[in-house]
């Protein structure tokens, strides 16, 4: 893989006449690197000389922006109102126990990342989870588990082979 900082400079460089270049700087950057660190920002500003306080003000206050990267594996948890009355919070419980990591969060083996989000727009599949781009939905306790099994023996099985 390339070096991230040569990825940052040659987003930079695109974009550089671009008036309000900012935004779209720091969408190239998330959508090649998956994420937007205090060390790219930095190097945004080197470059550019948009200050690092606006641009880390720009990251921080758009949602579709991450300054950590995710786990190898993106946990969505709806929680728009068909899910939460279905039981949202429920499953959002037994995703944060059985990876031992917070929503919000990368779990310290770095295999999962818990996101809440506001709808997934799978209403009638009530309460629904998106995991790397999957839909999995009529979730329970027993299910979610279920899921996440099925993830570690996928990956064991992928080491082993």
């Amino acid at each position: 893989m390339q070096d991230p900082l040569v990825v940052v400079e040659k987003i930079v460089a695109r974009h550089r006449d671009t008036p309000g270049a900012a935004i779209p700087i720091l969408q190239g950057i998330q959508n090649k690197l998956g994420y937007v660190s205090p060390l790219f920002l930095q190097k945004v500003a080197e470059l550019t000389d948009i200050p690092a306080s606006d641009l880390y003000g720009i990251v921080t206050f758009y949602s579709q922006f991450r300054l950590d990267p995710v786990g190898r594996n993106h946990v969505q948890i709806c929680h728009g109102t068909a899910c939460h009355l279905a039981g949202a919070e429920k499953v959002t419980d037994v995703l944060e126990h059985e990876t031992k990591t917070s929503c919000g969060c990368t779990s310290a083996d770095k295999e999962y990342t818990l996101e809440k989000v506001a709808c997934i727009g799978c209403c009638s599949l009530a309460p629904v989870i998106n995991i790397n781009g999957k839909i999995h939905g009529h979730l329970t306790a027993e299910k979610t588990k279920k899921i996440l099994k099925g993830i570690t023996r996928e990956k064991d099985e992928g080491e082993k082979g």
